[in-house]
Parts: C-alpha cells; sequence; structure tokens
C-alpha cells in the first residue's frame, strides 16, 4: 500500500507524522513560518517530530543535502507554531504551513546554513506561497512570532537570500551607528511610538509605552530577521530606519 500522495512536488518522500488536527477558524494557511530544528542531528530531530509523544510536528522538513520530506499535509494543523502572535493570529498553527530546516542552531554556535538547503527551502516556499497565496511579508520566522521563546531560524539564516530568490519581505537594513535611543524601562511617547510601529508591521507587542523586557525581545526578534548584523535588543537608530522602510515597503505593494 503507497502512502499519502505529497502535497509539493518538490519533497521526495512523506515520513508520515501522527502529531497534527483540523485547521481552525478559516482552515486555509495564510503564513508560511521557518524554523530550525535546534538538535546535534537531522536523524534526531526527524525522530522526535514523528514520535506521537512529542507532540510536535511540521509539515516539511529540509535537510542540509537539500532533500525535502513532508510529514503532515498541507490541509491539516500541524505543530510546530505553539503559543505565538502575529497581526491579530493568536493560533499561528491553524493558520500557517511550518517549515524545519536541519540546522544545530544557537547552541552548536549557529553554524551556516549549506547553499544546497537554502536552494531547496526557497523553491519549497516559493511553491507554497505560490499555491495558497501566501504574501510575503507573512514569510515569518519562529522568533517572529515567538519572541520570548524563540530564537530560531536565527541570525545566520540567509533572509536576504530568500529575498532574492522571490521569498519574503526585505530591505537593506539601514548602517549601524550611535548608540540605543532608548534607557532599560525608559517610559514615554517615542517607545509607544516604536511599539506602534512594530505592531503596525504585525508583532505582537503591547503598546505600554515603556521600554520594558517584553518590548526588547520584540526587538531582538525583529533584529535576527532583518537587522542580523547586531542582534542585542536594543532599538537603535539602524533598527527603527530599517523597521520604518519595511512598513513603507509594504504600502507599496
Amino acid at each position: 500500500m503507497s502512502g499519502p500522495a505529497c502535497d509539493s512536488p518538490l519533497a521526495s518522500a512523506f515520513v508520515a507524522s501522527p502529531n497534527f488536527g483540523e485547521r481552525r477558524g478559516s482552515g486555509r494557511p495564510n503564513y508560511l513560518i521557518l524554523h530550525y530544528t535546534g538538535m546535534p542531528t537531522g536523524e534526531a530531530a526527524l525522530a522526535l517530530l514523528v514520535d506521537p509523544e512529542s507532540e510536535v510536528s511540521a509539515h516539511y522538513f529540509v535537510w542540509e543535502d537539500g532533500r525535502i520530506f513532508q510529514l503532515v499535509a498541507e490541509r491539516d494543523r500541524a505543530w510546530h507554531a505553539g503559543k505565538g502572535h502575529w497581526k491579530g493570529e493568536s493560533d499561528l498553527n491553524s493558520a500557517s504551513i511550518g517549515i524545519e530546516i536541519v540546522n544545530p542552531g544557537h547552541d552548536a554556535g549557529a553554524p551556516p546554513f549549506p547553499d544546497r538547503q537554502v536552494a531547496a527551502t526557497i523553491a519549497l516556499a516559493r511553491d507554497i506561497s505560490s499555491r495558497w497565496k501566501i504574501p510575503p511579508q507573512r514569510v515569518l520566522a519562529h522568533s517572529d512570532v515567538a519572541p520570548h521563546r524563540k530564537r530560531d531560524p536565527g541570525e545566520a539564516f540567509p533572509w536576504r537570500r530568500l529575498f532574492e530568490g522571490g521569498v519574503g519581505h526585505w530591505v537593506e537594513p539601514a548602517p549601524i551607528s550611535g548608540g540605543p535611543l532608548f534607557r532599560h524601562e525608559e517610559e514615554g511617547p517615542p517607545v509607544r511610538a516604536l511599539q506602534a510601529m512594530l505592531a503596525l508591521y504585525g508583532y505582537g507587542v503591547e503598546l505600554s509605552g515603556v521600554y520594558d523586557r517584553h518590548t526588547r525581545a520584540v526587538v531582538a526578534a525583529f533584529q535576527r530577521h532583518f537587522r542580523p548584523e547586531r542582534v542585542d535588543g536594543e532599538a537603535d537608530a539602524s533598527t527603527v530606519a530599517t523597521l520604518k522602510a519595511l512598513i513603507e515597503g509594504l504600502g507599496k505593494s
């Protein structure tokens, strides 16, 4: 008996995970969320994602050599994003398709992603985005939607290369100059204005007017994706200018 058919022609095998359910709400994915596996080997990560006791999964799994496995059908709700928030959406599992990219991550020194793996991820993301009509600004990092809990796929992930390959939203980061614009726990309208811009782009941030721990975590997540040269959670002029440029780019799309 043959197994399930892969939704993407780029996937070479369907390695079924039992960890999924029905999509809630509209039932249609309109986000694409990228992860790294964060484990020493791809084999260990794959074993975890198909283990019913782990209660985690993803739709796709991209090996270092560029091979792509599908684990969960795109019509189903894989358990990859966990608790998060983007543009008012809190059930990201129901609203997204998740791709796990084999890489041991920060705990292993954030090694680079091999060229063949990046090329495969670009091709897969383009295929999924085209079929589901997912807009570029909704191709996100796990850290974007869960900045307090997650760092993946991290600042070593080549988001610029994805954009050049037709995937995701990107602007050239503004040059780094000067120090932080706000002190920790500083209060005032300028802080609230920054929070409002982050929320306008999509991040889950409270408009408290206080440069608190939560805001710093969101700023660090933004930097991991869009200003990876320095990830420190400090809102400097480069961070703010890059954020403004991204928002202006949305207005032109």
